[in-house]
């Protein structure tokens, strides 16, 4: 039985030192190495503040470039991933930042009458009522409108909403002009989250005209043929529905009308649960969505499409909030270590817009002010939002969702709760049978410390992921408790915390996982970790199916006191094919999927 969980507020959790926090890190930097003025070149170029420089260096190119009709759609998520830093990390300089701009839209605002805030012209929307074309206008102006609710909302910005609100007064006039089937044809151009821009609106001002635009913003006929049980995903453009089905989400959250729900989890089942992923969690090629469970000829040098990955992660927050359902948090963990992380480039904090999934793929990285694809807006949202998915609260206590090293404080009953989440790697070698080779898995160990102001009783529960390939060893003050072996559950544990520590340790263990569509090709994981072998080509190699030690074998295991467990290479095949996690890949050429031929 599932019960509701509870995000917790972004200030609670904490990063600890470690891979993930530098990565963010490069995040926090990338976003204050951007001008204010040419974060803001294009509204402050609407509203006749601003010339083009006389360099074009000296101002944002790519899709930002003002001639770009999709000009000005980062500035948003520019200001939602800066919401996210000053609430989760109280960040002064990131917070002025964020706050300068939000004052000088006022002032753009103020001089194209006091409604009008977009980056590109009012007459892109009158262009897609009369069937002009024009590249997703709707889409460009939502990302302002996100960053300005996500600054008030998480960012504490009483003047985003002001704007925001003026801003709204424009498009409940303008859409009011129209019949129900011509904005149904105004929406069939890509519109983005301008759905949950209503929504989120509505859930603060409670006003009418807020929920006039919640209406005209229903995405009918896409909605009700999910609704029918039809597919009409296959082939689709996968990232113009996911931003709507938010809409869908967070409209039910403010209105609880029943159909709202239902289209979240119609979608989710024809999106996911019906259609399958790569091993990696992705299930797109080229930017559609690939055929439900042939994904064998959709390899390619464009699979998994960034804001696809971040979006539908997105997406199962929201499920997993509603229903508290293990295999959310399971789906989040593959697409968060072979996405967002697979496409950001540890080393200088740029995204790969697509994961290439073909034989000998490369990643191609985005530069810092020459591209500003849609990519580049879901990595700095993506990078600023670590700390959200990892603790929730229900009903009987916490929730331990992910196993990212991290600190949380929390309140409970009057009482302050601090938990501090740590990690390492735990080699271990077992023995099978007599004279067998002794096979390594590798046990994450977590270190989980509860310290708590006052005795408090509540329920810790922990998640037992998907992958956990043997008995979980989880002790509480050095006292072994009895745990089951049942991947993708909960573990539940009532008692009385005050200071206490808990030692978790998670066995892994090499799975080969095959392409959906195509039993010939295989994929091998370490735990939730998608492994690349470093070639060009994808040789046959030669091993059992269901033993995946007898393909590969652990490499450079020791560095100095530090188990290194992460680095695989081929054994007893023609060729040796070093095998690295796929997050850590960078320029290097990789293989994703071999054909195996079985020898016993």
């Amino acid at each position: 039985m599932f019960e509701t969980h509870h995000s917790l507020p972004w200030n609670a959790v904490t990063l600890q030192p470690g891979p993930l926090k530098k990565r963010a890190e490069l995040n926090r930097a990338y976003m204050l190495s951007l001008k204010s003025t040419n974060l803001l070149q294009n509204h402050y170029g609407e509203a006749g503040l601003w010339n083009p420089p006389q360099q074009p260096t000296d101002c944002h190119r790519g899709w930002e470039s003002p001639t770009c009709q999709l000009r000005g759609h980062f500035l948003g998520h520019w200001l939602s991933a800066a919401a996210r830093l000053v609430a989760s990390t109280g960040d002064t300089e990131i917070k002025g930042k964020a706050d300068f701009i939000v004052a000088e839209l006022a002032r753009c605002q103020q001089e194209m009458e006091g409604e009008w805030i977009g980056s590109i012209p009012e007459k892109y929307l009158d262009w897609i009522a009369r069937g002009k074309r024009v590249w997703a206008p709707h889409y460009t102006l939502h990302k302002t409108l996100m960053g300005l609710y996500d600054m008030y909302e998480i960012g504490q910005n009483e003047q985003a909403l002001d704007i925001l609100i003026h801003w709204a007064d424009w498009f409940h006039r303008w859409t009011g002009q129209f019949s129900r089937e011509q904005m149904d044809d105004i929406l069939d151009v890509e519109t983005g989250g301008m759905l949950e821009v209503w929504a989120n609106l509505y859930g603060v001002t409670n006003r009418q005209e807020h929920l006039d635009l919640i209406r005209r913003y229903d995405r009918s006929r896409l909605f009700d043929r999910l609704l029918a049980g039809e597919d009409v995903l296959t082939y689709m453009h996968a990232n113009t529905t996911i931003p709507e089905v938010h809409g869908a989400a967070r409209a039910w959250e403010v209105t609880g009308e029943q159909r709202w729900r239902d289209i979240v989890e119609a979608y989710w089942r024809l999106a996911v649960t019906d259609r399958g992923y790569f091993c990696t969690g992705g299930q797109t090629s080229d930017e559609v969505w690939c055929p439900p469970h042939q994904l064998g000829g959709q390899l390619g040098p464009e699979n998994q499409e960034h804001c696809t990955v971040y979006n539908l992660m997105r997406l199962a927050n929201y499920l997993f909030r509603w229903t508290g359902d293990v295999v959310y948090a399971d789906y989040y963990e593959r697409n968060f270590y072979n996405g967002i992380l697979a496409q950001q480039n540890a080393q200088t904090g740029m995204v790969a817009y697509y994961l290439p999934l073909e034989t000998g793929g490369t990643k191609v990285w985005g530069t810092p002010t020459n591209d500003f694809w849609c990519c580049h807006g879901t990595l700095v949202q993506a990078q600023a939002s670590h700390t959200r998915d990892i603790y929730f609260t229900n009903d009987e206590g916490l929730v331990v969702s992910q196993y990212i090293p991290s600190r949380l404080q929390w309140h409970h009953d009057g009482s302050e709760v601090i938990v501090t989440l740590e990690s390492k790697a735990h080699n271990v070698y077992a023995l099978k049978a007599p004279r067998e080779q002794p096979r390594q898995t590798s046990h994450p160990e977590y270190t989980l410390s509860v310290n708590c102001e006052q005795p408090t009783e509540y329920t810790l529960t922990l998640r037992l992921p998907w992958w956990l390939a043997d008995e979980p060893m989880i002790t509480i003050n050095g006292e072994r408790q009895r745990v089951p072996h049942t991947p993708s559950s909960y573990y539940h544990i009532r008692r009385t915390w005050h200071n206490d520590k808990l030692t978790i340790l998670l066995p892994k263990a090499l799975q080969i996982v095959p392409l959906p569509g195509a039993s010939d090709m295989m994929a091998f994981m370490d735990g939730p970790i998608v492994l690349a072998g470093l070639c060009d080509d994808a040789p046959m190699l030669y091993g059992s199916k269901n033993h995946p030690e007898t393909l590969l074998a652990p490499c450079h295991e020791r560095q100095y006191a530090a188990w290194q467990p992460d680095s695989y290479e081929t054994r007893n095949q023609p060729h040796t094919t070093r095998f690295l996690p796929l997050c850590d890949i960078r320029d290097e050429r990789y293989t994703v999927y071999f054909p195996i031929a079985e020898q016993p």
